[in-house]
Formats: C-alpha cells, structure tokens, sequence
C-alpha cells in the first residue's frame, strides 16, 4: 500500500515550543529487521512501545515518526486526561449509566497505566498533574447542561463540587463565568513534555524510536511487512498503527473516518505586573459547559504564565485547513481571550496551530487486526491522550496474544460506520458544527 500523502499540522505545536530545545531522536537512514514495527510516536504509538517493552523485554522494537516527537496532534490538543463521560457529540457529555461506566472504566485503566509509566520511569511531575478540572458556565443554558451533568454523575456515584461565580473568579481572576462544576479525576498534562520525556526514557538497546521518518509505503509477502521511509526501510512481522486520521492514508478505514480540526492559542508570558492584575490561582483548567464551547487553561512556564484558548472546529476531508480558515479562527481565539479577561488588553498571541481529530459516525475506535500481522489503533475520537493511551496498550496486548476484558470489549465494537458519498457528508458535518456553535453562544 502506498501512502496517499503525510500529515499536515499547522502552525507550531505551542506545547513543544515553550520548552527547551531537544537533540531528538535520528532519522531512519538504513535498512532495519525489527521484531515490532510501531507506526505513530503519539499517545498511542508510545503506550504500545511501552506495554511491548514490559511484556516482551528481549523483543527489537522500532518506532516511526512522521515528524518529532509531540510535534503532531499528541502536542497539540489542550492536555485533558479526562477521567469521567466527555462524549463530544452529547450536549452535556453525559450518556447512558451503563455505557458510561464502562468508559469510566477504561478511561481509568488509560490513566492507571499512563501514571504507573511516570512513576517507573521518572517522568517530571509537571508532565502529569492530577489536580482535577472544571466544566465552566457563562450563560444560564451552560449552567443548565452543568446540572444536567451533575444529576448524571450522581447517578453514576461519581463525586465533584459545583461553584459559584465568587468561587469561579477566586480561581479564575475573570468574573466572565456564571458557575462552574468541578471532578477531581482529570490529569493535567503539558502533553509535549509528556511524549517528548516518555519518548527519551523509553530508549533501550531493544527500542529505537526515529523521527523524520514517515511511512511511504507498506508492502506485504505473506511472512514480513515491508515499511519503506524516504531514507531507510524497516521488515518485520508485525506491525502497530497507531496514526488515528492518517490511517486513512494508507487506504486503511476508508470513507469511515471524519476529519476534523480543532485549533489552539497560547499568550505571551505574561508580566509579573499582569498575572497580578489577573489575579486567581497559579494553575487551573477549564472545559466548556457546552461541548463546543471554550477550553481554557492558565499555565506556569520559565517566561511567565501563559493563557491557551482553544476553540472552533473544521470539518476537513483533505486533512488541510485553508489559510483564510486558519486566519478566521485565530481572530476569534483573540474575541475569546478578550471577552473573558478586559483586563489584560495588551497582551497578545504568542502561537496558534491547529491538530487534527479523528471521529467515527458510531462513536467507536478503528481497532483491531486490519490485516495478518498489522494492527490499528486508531480514531480516537477527539478524545486521543485517553483514548489513545488506552488504544496503544490494548492494541500491544492484543498483537501479543493476550486476553482482557479490555480486548474483548475492543473487538466487539461494531466497525466504524461508512460515510455518506460527498457532497451529503461535509454538508451535514458543516450544519452540525454551525448549529452547535450558534447554540454555544457565549460559552464560545
């Protein structure tokens, strides 16, 4: 299979850019027999490497990276591992009792997992920070969904705390919010440090992770898979994907997978004198009330605290946002920083970038033996440090022939839904997001 085109991520992975420049890790330059081939240096692609490593320590292990390590969606989402329900098609996250429970579930083994990799491995505690998050209200309709989720998680027996607008302002510093609903179960994540930190602890004598080295094709002879890079090539008999949209490229899942783009923006650091002004608490997240709304975070970096916006999403089947599209929403990332905090008018954008999102009809992930020997762990749903950690991990188990509950559960989904031909699909995901931005309102 040739690979129809690579990944395009636009603007600067702001996440990578504020820390401290990295030697990486070397290009593919030559031919390698591996005994597992990972194809994917995100969330799932180093959760695989890291569950083969423990389970098959004498194995050869390589990993391919299309471009450096948290450079790609794994830098570029807000840094939510979210514990609870967080269905992004729902208008208060929440479904069925049962359903969810079994998310929870696995949405904790995801967290279980990645926190037992920083502890045996020393990753630094300010990669991964369980300090929980708040679902933030701006309006009395947002206020209404935090309610509806509060009797939801009520009835799943799942523990959090509403504020008041004092509370939300005491922590915030911005008296643009109405209320909020705090769960404690959410890590926090600087997701580059993570990846980049969890990429360099993973190198062994039997693991090699290469970056700059996308896949251009595979090819399959009934015994081995031959991955072929621009400057090397890679034979082994298995294989793990773990590419989410991209997996599309490889003509894997076709006309299954919608793509979607979600965009981010990071401040300067901000003067001492204007995290005064600001005022609040040191550290905080915030997901929107609406599931279309704002995301927000106050962050601490070596040059000031920083403020990340993220909002707006794109329907994308090429994988590429225009620039006229990119310009569009940076200016609405500004109209949102400067309607939640006036009081810090000077102070500008330092990065905008947007990342793509995988997304099924059904809501499930494309997981599973694709082909003998290849493996997918993929489409993620817009939810990838969990899903994708929890994806990884299964996908390695299940190439090695291990049985869970987990697996099953994985294997018996249904397989993503096929797409409606186009023009029929974009219209529909078009009006869908438009629709439910207008009714975000505020909370966008």
């Amino acid at each position: 299979m040739k690979v129809t085109k690579l990944p395009f991520n636009p603007g600067p992975a702001a996440w990578n850019s504020i820390l401290p420049s990295d030697r990486g890790h070397p290009e593919l330059n030559s031919h390698k027999k591996t005994d597992w081939l990972i194809i994917g240096a995100g969330f799932a692609g180093l959760s695989a490497a890291r569950r083969l490593q423990l389970r098959r320590p004498f194995d050869r292990i390589t990993v391919l990276e299309a471009k450096c390590l948290a450079e790609g969606p794994a830098g570029r989402n807000s840094g939510f591992m979210i514990d609870l329900p967080h269905d992004l098609a729902s208008k208060d996250y929440g479904g069925r009792i049962q359903e969810d429970r079994k998310k929870i579930e696995q949405n904790r083994l995801a967290i279980n997992f990645a926190r037992k990799t920083v502890n045996d491995l020393g990753l630094p505690r300010e990669a991964f920070q369980e300090v929980g998050k708040v679902n933030a209200a701006a309006t009395t309709t947002g206020m209404q969904h935090n309610l509806n989720y509060k009797d939801h998680l009520t009835d799943l027996k799942e523990n959090f705390e509403i504020y008041d607008a004092q509370q939300m302002t005491e922590l915030t510093g911005t008296t643009y919010y109405l209320g909020g609903l705090f769960t404690p179960g959410t890590v926090m994540l600087q997701p580059a440090l993570y990846i980049r930190e969890l990429g360099k602890k993973l190198i062994s004598n039997k693991l090699k992770i290469h970056e700059n080295s996308p896949v251009i094709s595979l090819a399959h002879n009934g015994f081995d898979w031959h991955a072929k890079t621009p400057k090397g090539s890679i034979t082994t008999q298995k294989i793990i994907m773990a590419t989410n949209g991209h997996v599309e490229n490889f003509g894997l899942f076709k006309r299954r997978i919608i793509h979607l783009f979600t965009y981010g923006s990071m401040t300067r650091g901000l003067t001492p004198e204007e995290s005064k002004i600001l005022g609040g608490k040191a550290h905080w997240g915030l997901t929107s009330a609406d599931p279309l709304g704002t995301t927000v975070r106050k962050i601490s970096t070596i040059s000031g605290d920083r403020i990340v916006i993220r909002n707006k999403v794109t329907y994308e089947p090429e994988m590429q946002p225009t620039q006229a599209v990119l310009n569009r929403i940076y200016a609405k990332h500004t109209a949102s920083f400067d309607a939640r905090f006036p009081n810090l008018k000077d102070v500008q954008m330092a990065f905008n970038w947007g990342g793509q999102l995988a997304f099924s009809l059904n809501n499930v992930p494309a997981f599973g033996e694709a082909e003998k020997g290849l493996f997918t762990a993929c489409c993620q749903n817009g939810l990838g440090t969990v899903n994708g950690t929890l994806q990884g991990a299964a996908a390695a188990d299940y190439a090695m022939g291990i049985n869970s509950e987990l697996i099953d559960a994985l294997c018996n989904e249904d397989p993503p839904k096929k797409l409606l031909p186009e023009p029929i699909t974009r219209i529909g995901a078009n009006l869908r997001i438009l629709f439910g931005e207008f009714k975000a309102g505020a909370e966008l």
